[in-house]
């Protein structure tokens, strides 16, 4: 047991780790967001199905494999359409990263609680309707709905002015955020849970219509009755006791203003304990299932030969091989994780030399994953021959095929221009030559201008990079008529 507990840590490398921590991460965030998202039932019937799936694919069941592989073939479409409120508010949180760390909001933990509750406490006396937004990490933005910017410092008299019957705006919903009241005579949106909503009044609906899609805190005061409600994370509670209103409102706003680095890190380790369990058990056993093996296999990879760092005036010619065998090391699951066209076998030319040579070939010309190990190369040099390219202006010289039409004949043949810079070994120089692609002259009946391909050797090329444009002028006249012909 010691033994294969050494063997095992001896493993482990620091990637696993980091592969293992990545994973948790995100499983983590998946944990807490199906936790409180509103259609996690589905998501819990999925996974159902999903067993009952790979139940079916060990014991060959092919009709309830058969029948399964369709619906996961439309499985992503679907959850798309069910989840697309909880999918938005999903990426928003992971944007703003809040679902691993609380860092504070932009509120003041002093006065806000107070004047809110005495504000608030005064309305629900004086019978009059209220909806107060107090906003978290989510955005809000998207959620509201007309409304007047105010952006004025929170205060007992604004939040009664605002929500007096006389106002323009009390009959909607006032945003407070960062310790101002940004926003008033908002809509909300409103709840389409009717186990929830039962006999509900319209601000009460907006309320939890909002908790649903956010992290807001809604207060919300009745009209009829003169009772405060909280509605937060989907859920209306009516507050009883006077008290209650003001540590709802000063928890909320020490959850958003952390006392001090230590608190901040118990409160982050407390939090959703159960989840961060459960995710970093996760990402262990699937390490376990899909990254971790003791027993290695060997594969070869066929992989062509390429250079780097080749001076622009130099040419490789000859070349043996032109591929070389790579032997592989590593685990079923890497090579089932690797992407053969990253595999590349890469020489460096730098210092390169004239003349016929050889270059080994190491691991260190091979560009492979981490997770495997390079056994073999085969073969382990390679032979070629190199040139310095030497600039040479050749003359073109233009080819013709056929002979003119009877009673033309050929006056002169003009090639503009007349000779092209071209880069070749400087063992070709003197056997180089640059022609024309065939001009056929019996399509000739005038004097005609063409431009056709230049043929170069492939040992050469063009200085410029591309091939130049040539015009090659045929010019032809009448053969002049026998002493005596009428």
């Amino acid at each position: 047991m010691k033994n294969y507990l050494l063997q095992f840590i001896n493993t482990i490398r620091i990637l696993d780790l980091l592969d293992i921590a990545i994973v948790a991460i995100f499983s983590y965030i998946a944990l807490v967001w199906f936790k409180k998202t509103a259609s996690r039932f589905v998501l819990i019937g999925i996974f159902i199905l999903a067993a009952i799936y790979a139940v079916a694919r060990i014991f060959h069941l092919y009709m309830t494999e058969y029948v399964l592989r369709g619906f996961f073939a439309i499985l992503v479409i679907a959850l798309i359409i069910i989840f697309q409120e909880d999918l938005r508010r999903f990426f928003e949180r992971l944007a703003t990263w809040r679902f691993i760390q609380k860092g504070s909001l932009d509120v003041s933990l002093h006065n806000d609680p107070e004047i809110i509750n005495r504000a608030v406490t005064r309305i629900a006396q004086n019978y009059r309707g209220a909806l107060l937004v107090l906003k978290g990490y989510d955005f809000l933005d998207r959620h509201l709905k007309g409304g007047f910017d105010l952006k004025g410092t929170l205060s007992e008299a604004i939040i009664e002015s605002i929500f007096d019957t006389h106002s323009i705006g009390h009959d909607g919903a006032a945003v407070i955020e960062g310790g101002s009241i940004a926003r008033f005579g908002c809509h909300l949106p409103l709840s389409v849970n009717p186990g929830k909503i039962g006999n509900l009044g319209l601000r009460h609906t907006a309320a939890l219509g909002l908790s649903e899609r956010c992290d807001a805190l809604c207060i919300v005061v009745s009209e009829e009755r003169g009772t405060v409600s909280i509605a937060r994370e989907g859920t209306l509670t009516e507050l009883h006791n006077p008290g209650d209103l003001l540590s709802i409102l000063e928890q909320f706003y020490r959850e958003g203003d952390p006392e001090g680095e230590r608190s901040a890190w118990m409160r982050w380790i407390s939090t959703n304990l159960g989840e961060k369990v459960v995710a970093i058990l996760l990402a262990c056993g699937l390490w376990f299932a899909f990254g971790y093996q003791t027993e290695s296999i060997r594969r070869d990879y066929v992989r062509p030969i390429a250079y780097r760092n080749l001076p622009l005036d130099w040419i490789i010619e000859e070349q043996k091989p032109k591929e070389a065998t790579i032997t592989l090391m590593g685990s079923k699951q890497a090579f089932g994780l690797l992407n053969e066209d990253a595999l590349n076998v890469t020489l460096d030319m730098t210092g390169l030399k004239e003349g016929r040579q050889e270059l080994p070939i190491g691991s260190n010309n091979v560009q492979y994953p981490s997770n495997v190990t390079v056994v073999d190369i085969n073969p382990n040099k390679i032979k070629f021959v190199a040139h310095m390219l030497a600039r040479l202006e050749a003359p073109i010289k233009a080819s013709l095929s056929g002979t003119l039409p009877k009673g033309l004949r050929l006056r002169k043949v003009t090639v503009s221009p007349s000779s092209v810079e071209i880069k070749v070994p400087t063992k070709d120089i003197k056997t180089i030559k640059i022609t024309t692609e065939p001009i056929n002259l019996q399509e000739i009946t005038t004097t005609t201008k063409f431009t056709p391909q230049l043929i170069v050797p492939p040992e050469a090329q063009f200085a410029g990079g591309k091939q130049p444009s040539v015009e090659v002028t045929i010019e032809v006249g009448q053969n002049k008529a026998p002493l005596g012909t009428p």
